[in-house]
């Protein structure tokens, strides 16, 4: 899926700016995570390296423990790094519509777009808008970083 950068970066927020905007106990968990959470550095450097080529959408939930778990951590591979992290959140769950996973607004329309059924939704682009892939929930790699960096080497390929 090609998608329009600009566009995405208008409706969503960074990833520090999300973070930051949540009620608390919220945001105490995010940055206890945050505080808490070592990155690997050599995974990093090479990440580094190529941080300007790609762009990270997000989709969150406060309220979501994989969220809690994932979310900071894109923040600090965003700020070692240098690699956008645009972050929609606030998704919720409508409760009242089985046919429907989320209740839009306030989720953002995109979980329609981007057929979001699991958060967080983690989704690598280039810079022309193609997807080039996506971590649902949780890494399949022991960290995030490795998952990462695999996604983006696979595709170089």
């Amino acid at each position: 899926m090609k998608i329009n950068l600009t566009e995405i970066e208008k409706r969503t927020v960074s990833v520090n700016q999300y973070i930051n905007s949540l009620e608390q106990p919220f945001r105490q968990k995010f940055l206890t995570r945050k505080q808490t959470y070592q990155l690997k550095q050599e995974i990093i450097t090479q990440l580094k390296k190529l941080a300007n080529k790609y762009v990270i959408v997000a989709f969150s939930a406060e309220w979501c423990k994989d969220c809690t778990a994932n979310i900071p951590v894109l923040a600090l591979i965003s700020e070692a790094t240098g690699i956008d992290v645009r972050i929609f959140g606030g998704l919720k769950k409508d409760p009242l519509n089985m046919e429907k996973k989320w209740r839009i607004p306030p989720s953002p329309p995109e979980v329609k777009t981007f057929q979001v059924n699991n958060i967080p939704l983690i989704l690598l682009f280039d810079r022309e808008g193609n997807e080039i892939g996506r971590i649902i929930e949780n890494p399949q790699e022991p960290t995030l970083e490795e998952e990462l960096l695999k996604v983006i080497l696979t595709k170089r390929q």
